[in-house]
């Protein structure tokens, strides 16, 4: 982004804003979003659309057991490859 954000027309800023959403910047800081009421609103509605699909699809930590399946593949992996090598 090469433009002073301060300059930017609702249009520019709007499409640079997935890749601002994307980076670690603070939008609420951002000199546009300070200025700009319409554009303000528009971060705030995105926001609510956001936290409202994450509680439609929860995010769920998968149970013990596929964990321990995982480290049981790669161990068993680990010594196959072992073997093979002593084998050559």
């Amino acid at each position: 982004m090469t433009q002073d954000l301060n300059t930017l027309s609702c249009q520019e800023f709007q499409a640079q804003l997935p890749e601002l959403i994307g980076s670690s910047e603070n939008l609420a800081m951002n000199p546009h979003i300070q200025h700009c009421a319409r554009c303000s609103s528009l971060l705030s509605d995105l926001k609510t659309i956001a936290e409202a699909a994450r509680e439609l699809l929860p995010i769920m930590e998968p149970p013990e057991t596929v964990w321990k399946h995982i480290e049981s593949v790669i161990r068993d992996e680990q010594g196959s490859r072992e073997s093979e090598g002593r084998q050559e």
